[in-house]
């Protein structure tokens, strides 16, 4: 039954995947398992999920904007951004919605045409600011409840892939990289 509920509030929220412009995307808890690993130095050391990182690559080459927006610090995300060629990198939030509501302003982008994938308490108080709230499959409880959408999988463990695939899906794009796979162009 839970599973029918999950799939009958994917199918609700299709039309808003599709017209998805930016995807804004906590850190810790989302791009990760929210563990936190300290070497014997004390630098902080972070495990992030290769097979989200191609999802966030392939909704690149579509056009979605990203963002990671984290309340976290530690360097570790800065880097995965990089990687991933993710420009809008804002960590030590405090104040998550003002700081999405400037991201916003800046890239021009509307309310309406922004998704939010989080984990916890305060990743609920963006709710207003976004069409689309999302949650990891082991996000908190309140936060799951209010959720638009919840996702099978947890954070750091493909649920940031899952995302992409049902974005990729709404918009048309999928079978044609299921079929033919994905290169990298490096424009």
């Amino acid at each position: 039954m839970r599973q029918l509920l999950r799939e009958w509030q994917w199918q609700r929220q299709r039309q808003a995947l599709q017209n998805l412009e930016l995807l804004v995307l906590d850190v810790d808890g989302v791009m990760t398992d929210g563990g936190l690993w300290f070497d014997g130095q004390g630098q902080l050391q972070k495990r992030f999920d290769v097979r989200d990182g191609l999802g966030l690559r392939l909704l690149q080459s579509v056009g979605v904007k990203l963002a990671f927006l984290s309340g976290g610090q530690g360097g570790a995300t800065e880097v995965r951004a990089k990687q991933l060629g993710i420009c809008e990198c804002l960590v030590g939030v405090k104040d998550k919605p003002v700081a999405l509501e400037a991201l916003q302003q800046r890239l021009g982008v509307t309310a309406n045409t922004t998704a939010f994938l989080g984990d916890d308490l305060n990743d609920l108080a963006v709710r207003a600011g976004v069409r689309l709230l999302l949650a990891p499959a082991d996000a908190c409880r309140p936060l799951r409840r209010q959720a638009d959408g919840v996702l099978h999988h947890s954070g750091g463990h493909g649920a940031v892939r899952e995302l992409a695939e049902r974005i990729l899906q709404a918009r048309g794009d999928w079978e044609v990289l299921r079929s033919n796979g994905w290169r990298d162009r490096n424009d």
